[in-house]
């Protein structure tokens, strides 16, 4: 990987938790991933009242969309134009269409026009911020801080997650969906001046002579970079094969399963809150330890029991057993896609990194939920126990291909310089140590031990 000059402001001895800059990207991050649920709260509740189940249906389908399908040209966009340009761009399109659709709901009814059309321009925003904010931690951390990062944005996530849902209620509960758009447009409004004193490392001159290509160019381009890439070729197998397993027993599967077993709402909100709180520990775990000795082997490893977990989900005794079994696959799974974020980053050129990421997001939010319908179906013909049996044994293939890809079971997730006479002066290797890793690497094409 060609050697990019340190960041400004960050030394390579500062953790990511003391980095300022680190810090008013996560501010930023969780503002808006916080927005984000609460105006699909708004979204839902106005649909509701606007018309019946299939309009409803429709108009939330409108927004979910052209985020899949635009995913793979958001990670151009932020490869061409600069990840920190497209993020802020996106969230300023978002800010300013929901105060508006606020603005309206203030004077009239929720349409199904108005509804269905801010759907669609917010699902097309959130297609280009999605690759955008995934691509911008290795240009404005410390290389050896890339874990650390993804489990300090797993825990912004958890945040978000946990306060976003009574917020986006209690805003509606008390003004309507007109003040659940108006807290969600305000939640954008206060990241942008954070994402717009985020301070990024900037691209080599031949990185930067690539944007000179053709939109369709750099498309074909990044996604002949992942699949002819030594560790990300095997690990986007990963990703998409341990999601797909795990997404439909979760998110389908679960629901179905509580009414099986008489579990109730109540049931079934407990199993979701261990496997939250599974995937909150884990986060929390990468953010403390800071780096994990061959990740590619720990996640691939992690699959396993997380897929054990999730294939005795439906034979558990009571709730309680529920909870714990969820608890450990979200455990699990949440170290594994913590561990993998970091590592698709570290192994990445950097004038890769948007179109990387956004075939990583299209793997894991715009294919799964595909399977739904079929989970469904599946859960009728077999019942709940073989449904999740069959997932669970998908993400443990998962697994199984990680633990098999030799060159991805050796990789680190800090990334390693190409040493050359100009990184040598430019002062990028700064011990001898570093330098005889970097030879060691050089000519593989990928960053091992």
């Amino acid at each position: 990987m060609t050697a990019t000059p340190p960041h400004t402001d960050t030394s390579p001895g500062t953790p990511a938790h003391r980095d300022g800059n680190v810090l008013r990207w996560l501010t930023a991050y969780t503002a808006s991933m916080v927005g984000d649920s609460v105006y699909f709260v708004a979204l839902s509740w106005a649909a509701a009242r606007s018309g019946d189940a299939a309009q409803t249906g429709l108009v939330l389908a409108v927004g979910a969309v052209p985020r899949a399908a635009l995913m793979l040209v958001g990670g151009v966009l932020a490869d061409r134009f600069g990840p920190r340009r497209v993020v802020v761009g996106s969230d300023a399109v978002r800010c300013v269409v929901i105060l508006a659709v606020a603005g309206v709901l203030l004077l009239s009814a929720p349409a199904f026009w108005l509804l269905a059309s801010a759907a669609l321009v917010f699902g097309v925003a959130d297609a280009l911020f999605l690759p955008g904010v995934g691509a911008l931690p290795p240009r404005i951390t410390a290389p050896g801080e890339l874990v650390r990062v993804q489990g300090m944005r797993g825990l912004a996530h958890r945040a978000a997650t946990v306060t976003s849902a009574p917020l986006g209620g209690a805003a509606v509960a008390f003004g309507g969906p007109a003040a659940g758009f108006a807290v969600a447009g305000l939640l954008f409004a206060v990241s942008l001046p954070l994402l717009l004193a985020v301070r990024i490392r900037e691209l080599p001159a031949d990185d930067v002579a690539g944007r000179a290509e053709s939109p369709r160019r750099q498309l074909a381009g990044g996604l002949r970079y992942v699949r002819g890439h030594a560790v990300l070729a095997p690990l986007m197998i990963v990703i998409a094969v341990t999601e797909m397993g795990f997404s439909g027993p979760a998110n389908v599967g679960l629901v179905l399963l509580a009414d099986e077993r008489g579990w109730g709402a109540a049931g079934m909100g407990w199993v979701v809150a261990g496997f939250g709180l599974g995937a909150g520990l884990a986060s929390l775990l990468v953010a403390l330890r800071g780096r994990f000795a061959r990740p590619g082997a720990v996640l691939s490893w992690a699959a396993l029991p997380g897929a054990a977990a999730l294939a005795a989900l439906p034979f558990v005794p009571s709730v309680a057993w529920g909870v714990l079994a969820a608890l450990l696959v979200g455990l699990m799974l949440g170290l594994g896609g913590a561990l993998a974020g970091a590592l698709v980053q570290a192994v990445t050129d950097p004038a890769y990194l948007g179109r990387v990421t956004s075939v990583s997001g299209l793997l894991t939010l715009g294919v799964p939920p595909l399977c739904y319908p079929l989970t469904g179906v599946a859960v009728g013909a077999w019942g709940t126990g073989p449904v999740f049996v069959a997932g669970a044994s998908v993400s443990a293939l998962g697994g199984v291909v990680g633990l098999r890809g030799v060159r991805m079971r050796g990789a680190d997730a800090e990334p390693m310089l190409e040493v050359t006479d100009d990184s040598k002066e430019a002062g990028y290797v700064c011990d001898g140590q570093a330098e005889a890793d970097a030879q060691g690497s050089r000519g593989q094409g990928w960053a091992g031990h």
